[in-house]
């Protein structure tokens, strides 16, 4: 379950929060009051009281304080000689009344020094036999509320006549927990919350390293399946006791976190919506699928639908293109909607300007995503074309073939429209695709993969396409080097590490856009202008943008770099300098050449001549486009020829190194690897060859009996093989 899912668990306006605190959370070693932490739980506490929350306190731990101040009493009463005999076994119901003073005497002292009143509250089980007990209960609940007091409820365990847990099938509630649950719906809480010694619900014992935590708990799917270890040694409860009590509470209309109280801010972070501990809430089957599909189940699906994509028609793989152009239009006002909040989110969670750029679909966005997925459906067939014919020897014929690389694994940040792009890519190169957005851009992401997958025939099947929801999905995918054949991630330098050191997978992208324009001593100054501004300012946020602005030497001794400057100031970038640049131009020096802005700021530096642009270039850039701009081609060439780049351009701004703007369509990224594809990756780059031989009963045979001819044939193009009937 996502963070979004969380939020939607406590749409409606939290008041009212009960918290049940255990007695593992509240005791430490020995029985002894875990100070520290219980404080920390009673800052929390108090801090939502003065924000205006309505808190109740469901507190374990009498029985095992009260043990330990009594063995205390004993072992000081006692003879050695009376220290030899068996110890006698203390009775839990005294331990309980010795215990529940200590316990209320700390919760006092605690909260008074946060300025918090308490009132102490036990109960048992036959009083909510009682109907104007309970009236009264919730009256009186309600009016300390009112004041801002904290009520402290525990279970009066030294009066209590029930029997143990569970054997007693005629009990309201059994122990503190199924006592939280019961307030909760009794005083009408719209949250609780059940504190423990582990994170939340596991599938097995959490000391078993197989284990996992079930984040949202689903009561169709999770209720035969958990294993519950031991209930606990400290209290009279455990993790089967929280189950059952989440369960009733939950599908009563309480939503309840079981959740860590040894983390810090633990409980301020469920109010938040964050994704701690396992949310139980009645809703969460439509939320999640019953059955899991694991990230193995995932790529193994889309494998197998990417041959069913195979194995059509070109014909009607270019119909699923055009389908899905239709769609995307079709549902152009929902996608805008969800859009947008995705947009308001990342505002007011205070994400940088940059990455919100990133995340909007601006008007228009949805007719040119369709537009390029028509114009990559009317490309020629990139399936099975016949890049090289051999004969290798009389009647045995070789052809090389494109053919689809398999299952990819895009990894990409901020950029919904990304998601149209790959997929349709993915789709025309018959691969199988996993993708894995940014969370900031979770709602269109969703709704972009609805509308994609339900315009795929069932004939091959939406999970062609899967989407990946968790981060913490994205370690066991990158394992499966079995399955998926290349990875390719779309985001900062950090992403693209952490992806290429986790992986025995192929990796395909570019970590950093450093991208330089280098204006020369012969350039036409209006003409530089225009690239200059161009590079830096049509999308200040993208990878192609200028972020280094080199110019020569006597650009700066005739002016011109002056009126360069100006230009980028009046449309508000804001400049650094390198060491020459700074000096000359009284700017701020920067930190680093190698840095990438995503935003309305660039380096500028002065460079000797066209060689030693080429050596910051090499020195400082990443390999992804630079620029010249220059009147004298000798000097082009040397840039174009020397200039170590995936993509070099004279006379041109840097942001047309995309994959559309270069006619393929659309891009799935730029690369600046060396091997397979460089630059802008579309269609071609997504494919890897195989061999086709076709003979008439020839074998090897030690090389006996057969003449070897390598002979090139020519290749006909689609065309031509069809119009001549082959």
């Amino acid at each position: 379950m996502t963070e979004i899912d969380r939020s939607r668990a406590f749409a409606k306006d939290v008041k009212r929060i009960v918290v049940k605190v255990g007695t593992a959370v509240v005791t430490g070693k020995g029985g002894r009051l875990a100070l520290g932490r219980l404080g920390a739980i009673c800052e929390q506490l108090a801090e939502l009281n003065s924000d205006g929350f309505e808190v109740i306190l469901v507190s374990s731990g009498a029985v095992g304080l009260g043990r330990q101040r009594l063995r205390y009493r004993q072992l000081v009463n006692s003879s050695f000689a009376d220290l030899q005999k068996p110890q006698m076994e203390l009775d839990g119901k005294a331990c309980a009344g010795v215990g529940q003073s200590s316990l209320m005497a700390y919760y006092e002292t605690m909260f008074d020094q946060l300025d918090v009143t308490v009132a102490q509250m036990l109960v048992t089980d036959s009083s909510f036999r009682d109907k104007d007990f309970r009236k009264q209960l919730s009256e009186t609940v309600k009016a300390m509320l009112r004041m801002r007091v904290i009520p402290v409820f525990n279970e009066n365990d030294a009066i209590s006549t029930r029997r143990a847990p569970y054997k007693d099938s005629t009990g309201i509630f059994w122990d503190n927990d199924s006592l939280a649950a019961l307030l909760s719906l009794e005083l009408k809480a719209d949250l609780l919350i059940l504190l423990s010694d582990v994170e939340g619900l596991y599938t097995g014992p959490p000391s078993d390293s197989t284990s996992k935590l079930i984040h949202t708990f689903i009561k169709e799917k999770h209720q035969d399946e958990i294993t519950f270890g031991e209930k606990s040694k400290l209290g009279r409860g455990g993790m089967t006791a929280k189950v059952k009590a989440a369960v009733n509470a939950a599908y009563g209309g309480v939503p309840v976190i079981i959740t860590s109280g040894y983390a810090a801010e633990n409980i301020s972070k469920v109010l938040r919506g964050l994704r701690v501990g396992t949310l139980f809430h009645q809703d969460a089957h439509l939320w999640a699928p019953v059955v899991d599909t694991t990230s193995r189940d995932m790529a193994v699906a889309a494998r197998e639908s990417s041959r069913k994509l195979q194995a059509l028609s070109s014909e009607d793989r270019k119909q699923i293109l055009l389908d899905i152009a239709n769609a995307l239009e079709a549902n152009e006002k929902t996608i805008k909607a969800e859009n947008d909040l995705d947009v308001a989110a990342a505002q007011e969670a205070g994400y940088e300007e940059s990455l919100v750029a990133r995340l909007v679909m601006k008007p228009g966005k949805i007719s040119s995503l369709a537009a390029s997925v028509r114009q990559l459906a009317e490309m020629e067939d990139p399936i099975g074309r016949v890049l090289k014919k051999t004969q290798v020897a009389d009647d045995l014929i070789l052809e090389k073939t494109s053919s689809p690389i398999g299952v990819l694994l895009i990894v990409f940040e901020s950029r919904p429209d990304a998601l149209v792009q790959i997929a349709s890519l993915a789709i025309r190169s018959g691969n199988g695709l996993l993708l894995k957005g940014g969370k900031e851009a979770r709602r269109s992401n969703a709704i972009l993969h609805k509308v994609i997958t339900d315009a795929i025939p069932k004939t091959v099947g939406g999970k062609l396409i899967g989407l990946v929801t968790s981060r913490e999905e994205i370690p066991d995918l990158l394992k499966l080097d079995d399955v998926i054949d290349l990875v390719i991630p779309r985001g900062s330098n950090k992403l693209v590490s952490q992806i290429k050191n986790s992986t025995k997978i192929p990796v395909l992208g570019h970590a950093d856009g450093i991208c330089h324009v280098y204006v020369d001593k012969s350039c036409k100054l209006d003409m530089a202008k225009r690239i200059v501004s161009d590079a830096k300012l049509d999308y200040p946020a993208a990878c192609n943008a200028m972020e280094t602005l080199l110019v020569h030497k006597d650009l700066e001794q005739n002016g011109f770099l002056n009126d360069l400057i100006y230009v980028l100031q009046t449309k508000g970038v804001t400049l650094y300098g390198g060491p020459r640049a700074s000096a000359k131009l009284n700017i701020p020096e920067t930190k680093s050449f190698h840095h990438e802005y995503s935003s309305k700021a660039c380096t500028v530096e002065i460079v000797e001549d066209v060689y030693g642009a080429i050596d910051h270039i090499h020195q400082h850039g990443s390999a992804h486009t630079d620029c010249i701009v220059t009147e004298d081609s000798e000097v082009a060439e040397i840039f174009l020829r020397q200039v170590d780049s995936a993509a070099v351009f004279h006379n041109a701004s840097t942001r047309f190194s995309d994959g559309f703007r270069f006619g393929l369509g659309a891009e799935v990224g730029i690369s600046t690897s060396r091997i397979h594809a460089r630059g802008p990756v579309g269609v071609e780059g997504l494919l890897t060859t195989r061999w086709i031989m076709r003979g008439k009963g020839q074998v090897v045979d030690g090389d006996n009996g057969i003449v070897y001819t390598h002979k090139d044939l020519p290749v006909l193009q689609r065309t031509e093989a069809v119009e001549n009937g082959i």
